[in-house]
């Protein structure tokens, strides 16, 4: 009895350990698949090259600012701009006024303060689904490749586009980043149709107020409505805003245009700071200019009435060579500025944001219609060196397909932090952009000139504002 009693434990045992083995084994080969389904790590982030145009210093600036949180917004202006200085001299001082070299011209804008990059929040990672949801945070996503793009001919649309964008027209012959979309994370990004927006835009007025990164969006949208094609009923009403040549001039601040056939005016004008600017001696055409950064720019003040969506953007003009070659000097409250915080053209400038930002807030609710959003900075690609020093964006391939956004704050600190607690709403484009360096002018003109420096600032068209407005027509 005993011996078989032990025999059939020793069987039991055997079976036991037969068990272990078979599922450590299967264990150990599910993990092995698994493992080959997950990108290494070197993958999952991008490459040192993404944060080379940031120079020490400026690295320095952006740690130091737009880390606290937004001024209180006050009725009276003075109290709004008492807010904001002391927002700033909350903030530390120990960092180089002048870090940034002058420009070369105003076509090529220089390299912004705020350009903050997202490594953490960008891998290779596949959707989980998409759900139709009004609070969609759009700035989440990544590109997928759409054999339906783009959304119009960069051979046409010559009315709107201007040919020095307009890369089709240039030695450029690698076109794959027009063949690019944004697919948000957990939503669904509206398909843009022309006939679309002008419907929802029926009897009713938007307007970009910005720098030439502004006015690429202006043509972007322009030629996304008409699909790139002539158009008869759309007429010049620059003159009912005052968009006309001034005397002596070669071009008007902005450009007006209405599709009569739903009364839709898009409009652009030109305010590379979002600040209202003044000649301090008028009869002087040599004379300096005050940059009153506590007042928006006179046009806002004069015809926020007759605007229905308004998109405010800023941003590469603050810099030392800007304010020297255009010979501005800050004022605050009518009189020139003694406040050494504002001597900063970082503190300047994030002045000015939180300023303008609180001055449009406070019209909303005597204009109930109107919508207000603030574009966040386009970034810049330049790679080796800036555009003075040999730098360049040669790579024409796309490289962003399969990376991911998941960061839910925006990388532009400054805007966010001004927007935040305001009806006014932020278009994040920076982090979705920041993955695009293929898709900017880069070298290529429409006349070869090896010797000119590249433009890694300015976008092709079509190409990546194209997506800005997608994300604007979303939420209007």
């Amino acid at each position: 009895m005993k011996r078989g009693f032990n025999g059939v434990f020793k069987r039991k045992k055997l079976s036991f350990f037969s068990i272990l083995l078979m599922s450590t084994t299967i264990i150990l080969l599910s993990w092995e698949s698994l493992s080959a389904l997950i990108p290494p790590y070197s993958q999952m982030l991008l490459p040192s090259e993404f944060f080379s145009s940031l120079t020490n210093e400026e690295a320095v600036l952006l740690e130091a600012g737009d880390i606290h949180g937004v001024p209180t917004l006050e009725k009276e202006e003075n109290s709004r701009t008492n807010s904001i200085i002391g927002f700033l001299e909350n903030e530390s001082t120990e960092n180089n006024e002048d870090v940034i070299p002058n420009l070369f011209n105003e076509e090529i804008e220089d390299k912004s303060l705020e350009q903050e990059h997202t490594l953490d929040s960008i891998r290779d990672s596949p959707h989980n689904g998409s759900l139709m949801n009004e609070d969609c945070n759009y700035a989440k996503g990544k590109w997928v490749i759409d054999n339906h793009r783009p959304l119009y001919s960069g051979f046409g649309c010559k009315r709107w586009l201007s040919g020095s964008w307009a890369c089709r027209l240039t030695q450029r012959t690698d076109f794959a980043y027009e063949n690019l979309r944004w697919q948000p994370k957990d939503c669904e990004l509206e398909e843009f149709q022309g006939s679309k927006f002008l419907t929802r835009m029926q009897h009713k007025t938007l307007a970009f107020v910005g720098d030439s990164l502004g006015r690429q969006q202006f043509q972007s949208l322009m030629c996304m409505i008409t699909g790139g094609e002539e158009m008869q009923n759309v007429e010049d009403v620059g003159i009912e805003y005052g968009l006309v040549k001034p005397e002596g001039g070669t071009h008007p601040h902005g450009y007006a245009y209405r599709f009569i056939t739903t009364n839709t005016t898009i409009l652009y004008y030109w305010s590379s700071t979002l600040c209202d600017t003044q000649p301090i001696d008028p009869t002087d055409p040599e004379s300096d200019v005050a940059m009153h950064l506590d007042q928006p720019p006179a046009f806002l003040q004069k015809y926020l009435h007759k605007i229905h969506v308004l998109v405010l953007n800023t941003g590469h003009h603050w810099n030392r060579g800007k304010l020297k070659a255009n010979r501005w000097v800050i004022y605050i409250n009518g009189v020139r500025s003694t406040e050494k915080e504002l001597a900063m053209i970082w503190r300047a400038k994030n002045f000015t944001v939180h300023s303008v930002v609180s001055w449009v807030n406070s019209q909303i609710p005597k204009y109930p219609n109107l919508k207000v959003f603030f574009r966040s900075i386009s970034p810049r690609h330049f790679v080796g060196g800036d555009w003075d020093t040999g730098g360049s964006c040669n790579n024409t391939t796309p490289m962003s397909v399969g990376k991911e956004i998941l960061e839910e704050e925006s990388s532009d600190l400054s805007v966010a932090s001004a927007v935040k607690g305001t009806a006014v709403k932020l278009l994040d484009i920076t982090a979705l952009s920041q993955l695009r360096d293929e898709a900017h002018l880069s070298r290529f003109r429409m006349t070869p000139n090896p010797a000119a420096v590249q433009d890694c600032l300015h976008w092709c068209l079509p190409g990546v504002p194209d997506t800005w407005n997608e994300l604007l027509f979303a939420q209007i």
